[in-house]
């Protein structure tokens, strides 16, 4: 009996002793360390909010640690990234931009017959020149031409003189093909784009009417490819 009981204490102790030890022994849950953002999605998040920012305030009054609040990033962060409020204005504009290259990439373009490219070209710079996030930039860049007057040329680098080019460049390609005639292909761009947009941005940037939507965007794209491949057909 005896070592029947003693057999069962030692047991029930040994059992006792490795339940406590497990229980002593356990490992903590690892919290492991942050997600890190990618740079890229950092920058995003950077470029919309200096976007927000310059509409808001306007250009002398946006600060960098003004952007990076809104952003929810580290100003540390931020000047990694972006180190100047100049650059910081150059790269809003350069992600309208570049928006715009990628819907008129010659290799797409080329899946179109002549006048639906057209119609698909004047619709993409339409949507670019006429978003209310363009019109706000533009009237920044007139608003603060006296104190900020790097503004204009930036502007002008990186949107006018990138879409411009790239929109040369395709007529030229259209020009060589033997689908289109003109010549001066610089004069010949500059009419579309202001058949296009320019008494439509004018009124919107002026307050006497909203930008037009995408259904007017494209309306309109589709009268001035017909004007132009009339005129301009080989």
């Amino acid at each position: 009996m005896f070592s029947k009981i003693g057999t069962i204490n030692w047991m029930s102790t040994g059992i006792w002793k490795i339940v406590m030890g497990q229980n002593a022994v356990a490992p903590k849950r690892c919290r492991g360390r942050p997600q890190i953002r990618p740079d890229d999605e950092t920058l995003h998040l950077l470029v919309e909010a200096a976007a927000a920012e310059f509409r808001d305030k306007g250009y002398a009054a946006t600060t960098m640690g003004n952007v990076a609040q809104r952003a929810g990033i580290s100003t540390k962060t931020m000047y990694r990234l972006i180190p100047a409020k100049a650059d910081l204005f150059q790269k809003v504009i350069a992600d309208r931009t570049g928006r715009f290259m990628l819907k008129v990439d010659p290799s797409e373009l080329d899946r179109y017959e002549l006048a639906d490219a057209v119609e698909h070209f004047l619709v993409a710079f339409g949507a670019l020149a006429l978003d209310s996030e363009t019109i706000a930039m533009l009237r920044l860049v007139i608003s603060e031409r006296d104190r900020c007057p790097e503004l204009a040329a930036t502007f002008n680098d990186v949107a006018v003189a990138q879409t411009t080019k790239a929109m040369t460049q395709w007529l030229e390609r259209q020009r060589d093909r033997g689908l289109l005639k003109f010549d001066d292909p610089v004069a010949t761009v500059s009419a579309l784009r202001g058949m296009m947009v320019m008494d439509l941005q004018r009124t919107a940037m002026i307050g006497l009417s909203p930008p037009p939507s995408p259904e007017e965007i494209k309306s309109r794209a589709r009268i001035c490819a017909k004007l132009f491949l009339d005129g301009c057909r080989a």
